[in-house]
């Protein structure tokens, strides 16, 4: 069973339907929406300030969710796909986005609604990634544009692949 824990007077709230792996770790001011999924070895680590996420979100294995006290927060919005072996430091995620494996995100990123995140991607503070654009590398910087019907097509399809494999563990 997750480790759910209370800290600072603060409860996570879990949605809906969500499935939690056994060795996941949620703790403090987090409220999940419905549908979502937090795969093994995850943290979202709401001591310090607070953790949103929507609806439909999938956050896989050995990801970390971690803010500033006083200073950042963690949004995610509705069928977002945060890749394993993410660490999203008081970021801003929009609806639709994918966040590529091994990606970090530090305090203040913002992506917008239908971005794609590369694979082990560094986006630094404060940077703002529009919507449906591509952006990669070291630090992480504009690739291309990206189709919005193909960008929303990709990601539902990995945000659906995630619901179905969280069914496999009820």
């Amino acid at each position: 069973m997750a480790l759910i824990k209370s800290v600072r007077g603060f409860t996570p709230q879990i949605g809906n339907n969500c499935f939690l792996a056994d060795n996941a770790t949620i703790i403090g001011d987090v409220i999940m929406g419905d549908d979502c999924s937090i795969w093994f070895n995850t943290v979202l680590r709401g001591d310090v300030n607070s953790i949103r996420i929507g609806n439909r979100v999938n956050i896989q294995d050995g990801s970390v969710l971690h803010t500033l006290y006083e200073k950042s927060t963690v949004e995610i919005g509705n069928d977002v796909s945060i890749g394993h072996n993410v660490t999203l430091h008081g970021a801003c995620i929009h609806d639709n986005a994918l966040i590529g494996m091994g990606a970090t995100l530090l305090d203040h990123a913002v992506v917008g609604e239908g971005a794609i995140v590369a694979a082990g991607a560094l986006v630094l503070s404060h940077t703002i990634i529009e919507p449906h654009t591509l952006w990669g590398g070291v630090p992480a910087k504009f690739i291309k544009r990206v189709d919005p019907a193909q960008s929303k097509e990709l990601n539902q399809k990995i945000a659906n692949g995630y619901l179905m494999y969280a069914s496999w563990y009820k």
